[in-house]
């Protein structure tokens, strides 16, 4: 058989993947004979592509998903894509700008025919991406969360939560993007560290001339939507100030002087300018003091008619203005520089106003109960469980849910309002429009006399049901697939949308289904590059996962992502790693190759039984181990222990135990012995690495046309009795071995140079049952027990018997003199050095304890080193006496 001498990635990826598909493995149906596995994918959004984050969420679903498949269950994977209505709508108005094309020029239905046109081009890019990674989806389920099916899925839930009085319009504080012209969910605002300005600014108190209350605010040009000045009832500062009233400066308006035990007194001037319209603390001292709310902002951030002053100026533009006429009013006292956070719009980078809208919003508190109650109960794990307390802050806080966006992309609200100003809610105009005739009296009202609402529906708001939608739960609640997919087993996702994604979808399914809507939530860190900073193409940090894969393959990547990638901890990227993963495929190949290299001679006896039952113990001691990681979703623990078995284990020991001399033959037990350990290993490799393990496969037997790794049976653990003992006398004679290895080492011994072991043991029968093992392993010409250590020998301690390494003649004893004479000066230099620091009082005062503690170890360190090179040399002059 002839096989290539290096693996190439990009020879064998397409090809496998393509038999996959043609052979049918990734797609599922209900099937009652076998127990169902389903993951739905957190759908990326259709204007993106594959990223850092993306490659390590759906490494672990494919991993999760290829394992499933692999023990018998029904595997279905479903993938789709989220509509992203901020993202989708910002990238189709800069298109139409490049073309020349405003999108205020256009009707709503010019828009969407270039937004679905837009989709249509580029919204299945990043589908395709996760195609070359290896995700084993079931393509012929792709779902978009603004199909037709589910968009009547969105509007029949909306009707639904309408009729039941959890959704109502109203005006409420929201996050407010004025270059995106709309309300922003609090998941799609950006803190940004700055430093900002605090100006601090005073208000004459009327009636009191001369008098002024000085206020600090770091958005000075806001003062002409003051309602109201804030102190503490118990601050002795403004005692006389209590029932006056200030004036605005510039403005002159007198508003009053308020007092709650809200404002604080040591932060600030410890008076507080109240701005209802803007901010949402001021919004609700507002309502708590009957105040009235001005907002003197337009939707696109520039000051209106109620400003009075810089009416038509950009906020910030206002803001400059307003300083300089303040300062020279003399009202402007002092200026302060000062730390701060800036909230800005995920998508178009604005800096996101807190304003009063007219909205839709949907009651929480009634979802949420049921949704902590789940958690809190483990009936839905959150793997770490870390992660509850953070889960439980935010539902027992839960705030009304602002589902409007003021765009075109979307699912337009199913809302219809009368010539009168009073609306229905209805799936369709059709059905609005009896209800309208009911609700009015009206029967001549015609379809033109209803005016459906301008808004759209929040993306989370479809994003909510997806568990449900993608298997039709809506249109048909107790079709097959929804019965037997639903609910879902494992959700792989970001912490960091754990309240705004899988709270809610847990909210939907206890709601819509009566039933969580997965078990288990495995929270993956984020992709951080070596500083610390979050991968981001923005940042330039980010390396195009494309061209890792081009570069390493895609089981190279897959490895790399998982081997330092623990559940809910952030993942410092190093390319490194992907090195490694790659490194770890030619290790693969490599001890194919080998395996397969080997001549087989029929007459020869089965000589490798001790090196076969280790191993055959080893490899169901790992199956037990490897079965817990994924049992507990320690994916990056179960990658590791299969390569430590792989490459430690079989690769760098069993292989060496068993590999005939060269050009020799092998006998056929032990090669046949051998192919069905790789062939396991294959199978435990593959949800890992599933293209150097289906080229593997085929490559070491005719396979059938069903017969692929891909869905070969998950090996199961079958300890055998008594395999402890083979373990642990094998685990003994590998650590004679690393003895005799480590003073190969220390005396500069070549690895293949013939040496002799002298043991002085109780348990010579270990010796003889492992004796053809050590001698191949540690290059030993010849292994007797002796009463005492042999003259001119170097020794070591296992296992409590006590081994000797006859040198006389091995090695030039003045060269190695000379290497212990020079490392033992360097120690006690470096001791003298550190004994100097820690005598010198100051240091030993002023230092932090942990760093006097590094230097006492480093002391003591040394002083160890230096009492063993000194008895190496004793040793040495004690040979050159023999010699």
């Amino acid at each position: 058989m002839s096989i290539a001498k290096t693996y190439t990635p990009a020879d064998v990826e397409a090809k496998w993947y393509q038999r996959w598909q043609e052979q049918g493995f990734f797609k599922a149906k209900a099937n009652p004979r076998k127990q169902p596995y389903s993951v739905v994918i957190p759908p990326p959004n259709v204007t993106g592509v594959l990223h850092m984050g993306h490659m390590l969420n759906n490494t672990i679903q494919d991993v999760l998903v290829r394992r499933a498949r692999m023990q018998g269950k029904e595997a279905c994977w479903v993938p789709g894509t989220d509509h992203a209505s901020i993202a989708t709508e910002a990238k189709v108005v800069a298109l139409l700008k490049e073309k020349g094309i405003e999108k205020k020029d256009l009707t709503r239905e010019q828009f969407l025919e270039h937004a679905w046109e837009w989709k249509e081009k580029y919204g299945g890019i990043i589908l395709e991406q996760l195609k070359k990674l290896g995700a084993s989806c079931d393509w012929d389920r792709t779902r978009f969360t603004m199909e037709p099916e589910l968009t009547e899925a969105v509007l029949r839930v909306f009707v639904d939560l309408h009729q039941k009085g959890l959704i109502y319009r109203g005006i409420r504080m929201v996050n407010w993007d004025p270059k995106g012209g709309t309300a922003l969910s609090d998941e799609e605002v950006i803190p940004k560290d700055t430093m900002a300005k605090m100006y601090h600014l005073r208000y004459e108190v009327v009636g009191q001339e001369g008098q002024f209350l000085t206020v600090a605010t770091s958005r000075p040009e806001t003062i002409m939507a003051d309602v109201a000045v804030a102190v503490n009832p118990n601050d002795p500062r403004y005692t006389s100030l209590h029932g006056t009233n200030v004036r605005i400066p510039l403005l002159g308006r007198e508003i009053p002087v308020i007092l709650d035990e809200y404002v604080s007194i040591d932060f600030g001037t410890g008076a507080l300018k109240v701005t209802p319209a803007h901010d949402l603390n001021d919004y609700e001292l507002g309502l708590k003091h009957n105040l009235p709310v001005i907002d003197i902002l337009h939707n696109d951030g520039t000051l209106n008619e109620k400003a009075e002053l810089y009416v038509g100026q950009d906020r910030f533009a206002a803001r400059r203005n307003i300083v300089k006429d303040l300062q020279e009013a003399g009202h402007l006292v002092k200026v302060e520089e000062y730390a701060s956070v800036l909230q800005t719009s995920e998508r178009t980078g604005a800096v996101i106003e807190p304003r009063l809208s007219l909205q839709w919003f949907l009651k929480m508190e009634h979802l949420a109960k049921p949704a902590l109650e789940a958690v809190e109960t483990d009936e839905i794990k959150l793997h770490p469980p870390k992660f509850k307390n953070m889960y439980r802050v935010w539902m027992e806080n839960v705030r009304d849910w602002c589902i409007s966006r003021q765009l075109w992309w979307g699912q337009r609200i199913p809302a219809y309002y009368l010539p009168d100003g009073t609306f229905v809610v209805a799936l369709n105009a059709e059905e609005a429009l009896k209800l309208a005739r009911t609700q009015s009296g009206n029967d001549a009202l015609q379809l033109s006399d209803l005016r459906q609402d301008e808004d759209v529906l929040d993306t989370w708001f479809s994003s909510w049901l997806w568990p449900i939608s993608v298997f039709d739960g809506f249109k048909d609640p107790d079709n097959a697939d929804v019965n037997y997919f639903y609910p879902t087993n494992d959700l792989v996702t970001a912490p960091e949308i754990l309240f705004f994604w899988v709270a809610r979808m847990i909210m939907a399914g206890l709601e819509y289904r009566k039933e969580v809507p997965f078990r288990n939530v495995y929270l993956t860190g984020i992709v951080r590059d070596d500083q610390g900073r979050k991968m981001s193409k923005q940042l330039g940090n980010s390396p195009d996962p494309l061209d890792l894969i081009a570069q390493y393959g895609a089981d190279g990547v897959r490895t790399g992502m998982l081997f330092s990638s623990p559940a809910g901890n952030d993942l410092l990227f190093d390319i490194k790693l992907v090195e490694q993963g790659r490194n770890f495929t030619n290790k693969l190949w490599n001890a194919f190759r080998l395996t397969q290299g080997w001549e087989v001679d029929a007459a020869l006896p089965f000589v490798n039984e001790k090196a076969v039952e280790w191993f055959g113990a080893k490899l169901q001691t790992t199956l037990a181990e490897l079965d817990e990681h994924f049992e507990k979703f320690r994916m990056s623990d179960a990658l590791m222990t299969v390569y430590k078995l792989v490459w430690d284990d079989f690769c760098s020991v069993y292989l060496e135990m068993i590999k005939p001399a060269y050009q020799a033959p092998i006998d056929p037990e032990t090669l046949r012995l051998t192919t069905g350990f790789l062939e396991t290993l294959l199978k435990l490799l593959h949800p890992f690495m599933p293209f150097i393990t289906e080229e593997i496969w085929h490559e070491l037997a005719e396979r059938g046309p069903k017969d692929y790794v891909c869905v070969a049976a998950w090996p199961k653990a079958q300890p055998v009795a008594g395999s402890a003992e083979p373990l642990a006398r094998m685990e003994r004679a590998l650590d004679i071995v690393a003895g005799v290895r480590t003073i190969r080492n220390q005396k500069g011994l070549g690895p293949n140079k013939p040496l002799t072991l002298a043991a002085k043991t109780e348990d010579a029968e270990l010796l003889q049952d492992y004796d053809g093992i050590i001698r191949k392993l540690a290059a030993l010409t010849e292994i007797s027990v002796v009463d005492a250590a042999p003259a001119a020998s170097v020794g070591f301690v296992s296992g409590g018997a006590e081994f000797f390494v006859p040198l006389e003649g091995q090695i030039d004893l003045g060269a190695e003199k000379e290497r212990l004479t020079k490392e033992l000066e360097y120690a006690q230099g470096f001791r003298d050095s550190v004994q100097k620091k820690l005598a010198n009082e100051k240091f030993v005062a002023n230092a932090k304890a942990d760093l006097v503690e590094r230097e006492r170890q480093k002391l003591a360190d040394a002083e160890a080193k230096i009492t063993a090179l000194e008895q190496s040399l004793a040793a040495l002059e004690d040979m050159e006496d023999i010699f």
